[in-house]
């Protein structure tokens, strides 16, 4: 039986299953908060009394550990190498939102072979039961692994702020996923976040202008989800590793992610975009389709 093979099993067997919606944040460069907006749009889904997992795919940093103030004691790789099944690897953070430290076994996979990548993948599969919603935190810029991601994810959050290198760089990132030859326009959602703006409106006509190049040369159709003010709260919040949506629920950017979270739910219902599930994810990832 070669990988397609057991691969389409995998999907078979789950189709009775409930699927997660998998929601990957991205950005064009470091710096721009994206790890941040992952971690405080998990907690307001919480909140709403969604389950939430973030998995960190941002290969040799640990910005979700050192922001839940938490060290995983296993990652992917033990998955993968050490015969640890999905539940062991979940590492528990604030208000008990789940992460998955990615490590290095990510960018390990496609080199495994197929009885490897079904016993993975049939794990993953349990995430589905365990999370209504999987957050995936890419590393940021135009890396093959980050643009893996992204092709096999059905909805992206483009985490951008005013700072011309950051407008330059988030062009950047979708010129290079519309030019990924799996890149489908009709199967991804690319949606844009504001972040570190004085104000709503800054974040709207950041996005008209980055929209605007968008459409003309690339074609991809982008939406606006909301903008995150520059905000001190937020500063003090990471110093103590804790998600200002915790710390400071009252506080500008809290009211922001809320109000991201609460149209992000919203369009689920309204946009009917169907889940794929992570076991999915991970299959489009590794079966190179």
């Amino acid at each position: 039986m070669d990988q397609a093979e057991q691969l389409r099993i995998i999907k078979a067997n789950r189709q009775s299953r409930p699927l997660a919606r998998v929601i990957t944040v991205t950005s064009g460069k470091g710096g721009v908060g994206k790890s941040n907006t992952a971690i405080n749009l998990a907690i307001q889904f919480r909140k709403m009394g969604k389950k939430v997992i973030i998995l960190d795919a941002d290969f040799g940093l640990a910005n979700i550990e050192i922001m839940f103030g938490a060290v995983p004691k296993h990652n992917l790789c033990d998955l993968i190498y050490q015969g640890k099944n999905i539940k062991e690897i979940i590492t528990w953070g604030p208000m008990e939102v789940g992460f998955i430290s990615g490590g290095s076994g990510i960018a390990g996979m496609s080199n495994l072979n197929r009885d490897y990548l079904a016993y993975i993948i049939q794990n993953l599969v349990e995430l589905d039961a365990i999370a209504d919603v999987i957050i995936v935190d890419t590393g940021a810029g135009i890396a093959d692994a980050v643009l893996e991601f992204l092709v096999a994810s059905g909805e992206i959050l483009l985490v951008t702020t005013p700072e011309p290198t950051s407008i330059t760089d988030s062009y950047s990132l979708l010129k290079a996923l519309y030019r990924h030859p799996r890149f489908r326009e009709d199967m991804t959602k690319v949606k844009m976040i504001a972040n570190r703006v004085e104000k709503e409106e800054e974040g709207l006509v950041l996005f008209n202008k980055l929209n605007a190049v968008v459409l003309r040369y690339l074609k991809i159709p982008m939406t606006f989800l909301g903008s995150i003010p520059q905000d001190n709260q937020l500063q003090k919040a990471v110093m103590q590793q804790m998600p200002v949506s915790l710390q400071n629920p009252g506080s500008k950017s809290s009211q922001a992610f809320e109000k991201i979270a609460l149209r992000l739910l919203d369009r689920e219902e309204t946009e009917k975009q169907p889940k794929r599930g992570m076991a999915a994810f991970f299959s489009h990832i590794v079966s190179g389709k």
